[in-house]
């Protein structure tokens, strides 16, 4: 996109020609504004202290906007609010000296004791009306936060009588088990992937006993019961499954591989012909020219132990990733046998015992997961030496003497039979759900939607940088979570509101990317970058605006502008 220069003239005094910047501030108060999120947060954040120099729910607007535009700790914010036009930040220019990290801080401290599932709920409420977001299909998952410090105190301990999250070890979901974290819990809708519901747990909480409080508090922001719950198998637990279904609730989930179910079936695959019913035939994803990507479901004739329908899936595009992974596997464990081989067989091997050899072998195996696939075992190689019992040169008399060498080796067969066993239920797994009126083709196209709950994680580590937190208590840090939680829902929104558009009005395309290169699916940081050069001029006599030069949007911005629901006159009348 081409920007015009502005002409450079010099100014006679008293007259000052300041650039005041607006970026994308003007299109985030929109969003804003239609969530009536500022008088929300006024409402459920009071300033009831009379001391309090810049109003919480004030600050707590001023850090929701820095999260969305700038990633930047809170210490900069000052000088941030400062860098753009007056009141942008929701606030008065008197107030934008008073912002200030302990500023900041108290309005964190307040929003952590303030009922925020009561302002969690008004939000969706809000949402749903003014957007018309359904709220009949809901996708739930967790992700795991990392955090570098020490954080001893931040043990669950009470803070104002009210518990604080526990930042501790615990199944790291970033494979970093050597960093402390808590738990992310998201909900999202299926119409957009829009955020709906967000806690914060404990570093070490099992997913599994997080489900029955997130499905309680999306009852209630639903206003109903019977809205379809999708979850990943940590949802597949015997509390979880029957509380959803004794209050009226529907849910999918995937079966786990310790069901019997899982089991029974893949045994009687081995002898049967499955009649599978064909659901998509597309292109490959990610090659050209490479096989097709054709999915299948079948209805188990079985239903679970609970008595729920069992829908198995076969992809045949993840039945060529399972056995390519597992050949790989099998190269790569027969590779490094190989050469612990060939280290044993040399004149001072390190391991000789039996049994460290084979807990290193079991270490080799269970990492790369072909334990059922290799047979190992130890066999006593012998090597014999003769020497002479006496020195000199050997005559015919000369006697020798027989020395035996013995060296533990290693030998290794394929277990084919079990190779065959698993490739014949290869690219297939199963889904449960106590829906009935469901078809098999609409409970895997319902669990197909779950990955987009995994994007709204990749841009809150990526887009906004979760990880790197810039505080040490752990109350403001979960108050802080939430804040990310609204800044995710704001940009949803974006996002949903720009593709609908599109999609009505037949445009496939937008010049978004770098080089005016075409974009299918606009995100909201292509639409944060659009608009991050955007500012306008004031011309200044005696501390007086004597004439204001509003920004001059392109084209493509005010098509934007106009695909999001938005004028233009957010820009030409900012404040």
């Amino acid at each position: 996109m081409k920007q015009c220069q502005p002409l450079s003239l010099p100014l006679v005094p008293p007259f000052e020609l300041v650039n005041e910047r607006l970026g994308p501030l003007p299109l985030v108060n929109e969003f804003i504004g239609q969530l009536d999120l500022e008088r929300l947060l006024d409402r459920h954040v009071p300033t009831r202290d009379r001391r309090c120099r810049l109003a919480y729910g004030k600050a707590l607007g001023v850090l929701l906007r820095a999260i969305l535009i700038e990633r930047e700790p809170i210490y900069r914010h000052e000088g941030l609010v400062q860098s753009f036009a007056p009141r942008l930040f929701g606030i008065e220019p008197a107030e934008a000296e008073r912002v200030c990290d302990d500023a900041l801080g108290r309005a964190l401290d307040q929003l952590f004791l303030a009922d925020r599932a009561a302002l969690l709920t008004e939000v969706v409420v809000t949402m749903s009306r003014r957007f018309g977001v359904r709220l009949d299909e809901l996708h739930n998952d967790s992700t795991s936060v990392q955090f570098a410090g020490q954080y001893r105190s931040a043990r669950g301990r009470r803070r104002w009588g009210k518990r604080a999250p526990w930042i501790t070890y615990g199944f790291s979901k970033d494979h970093r088990p050597d960093l402390k974290q808590l738990l992310f819990i998201l909900t999202t809708t299926a119409d957009g992937g829009v955020p709906v519901q967000f806690r914060c747990a404990d570093g070490n909480t099992n997913d599994s006993i997080t489900h029955i409080e997130s499905w309680e508090a999306l009852r209630q922001a639903a206003g109903r019961a019977d809205f379809l719950y999708v979850a990943d198998s940590k949802l597949c637990s015997y509390e979880n499954m029957q509380h959803i279904d004794q209050q009226g609730g529907r849910f999918v989930t995937v079966l786990p591989r310790s069901r019997k179910e899982d089991e029974w079936f893949r045994r009687w695959l081995q002898t049967h012909d499955v009649d599978w019913e064909p659901v998509w035939d597309r292109p490959n994803p990610r090659r050209r020219y490479g096989p097709r990507d054709r999915w299948f479901v079948h209805r188990c004739q079985l239903p679970s132990q609970e008595g729920w329908p069992v829908i198995w899936v076969y992809s045949t595009l993840l039945a060529l990733r399972q056995r390519q992974r597992r050949l790989e596997q099998l190269q790569q464990a027969t590779e490094e046998l190989a050469d612990l081989d060939r280290r044993l067989q040399g004149p001072r091997p390190r391991r000789r015992i039996r049994h460290q050899l084979a807990q290193q072998v079991r270490e080799i195996l269970e990492r790369l997961n072909v334990a059922e696939y290799l047979h190992v075992e130890f066999w006593t190689e012998e090597r014999h030496s003769f020497r002479q019992e006496h020195r000199g040169r050997p005559g015919p008399d000369t006697r020798f003497r027989r020395q035996t060498q013995r060296r533990v080796r290693l030998r290794w067969t394929l277990q084919q039979e079990r190779i065959d066993y698993d490739q014949k239920s290869d690219g297939m797994y199963p889904l449960l759900t106590n829906d009935r009126k469901l078809t098999p083709r609409q409970v895997l196209e319902a669990h197909k939607r779950q990955p987009c709950i995994e994007r709204r994680f990749e841009q809150l580590k990526s887009a906004h940088e979760i990880a790197p937190v810039f505080l040490k208590s752990e109350s403001r840090i979960e108050a802080f979570f939430f804040l990310y939680f609204l800044a995710l829902l704001l940009q949803a929104l974006a996002e949903r509101q720009i593709r609908e558009a599109m999609r009505r009005a037949g445009i496939p395309e937008l010049p978004l990317y770098p080089e005016e290169r075409e974009c299918r699916r606009p995100t909201f940081l292509q639409i944060l970058r659009l608009f991050a050069l955007a500012q306008r001029s004031v011309l200044r006599k005696n501390d007086a605006v004597a004439q204001v030069f509003q920004p001059s949007l392109s084209e493509l911005q005010r098509q934007v502008l106009s695909l999001l629901g938005v004028g233009a006159e957010c820009y030409l009348t900012a404040s």
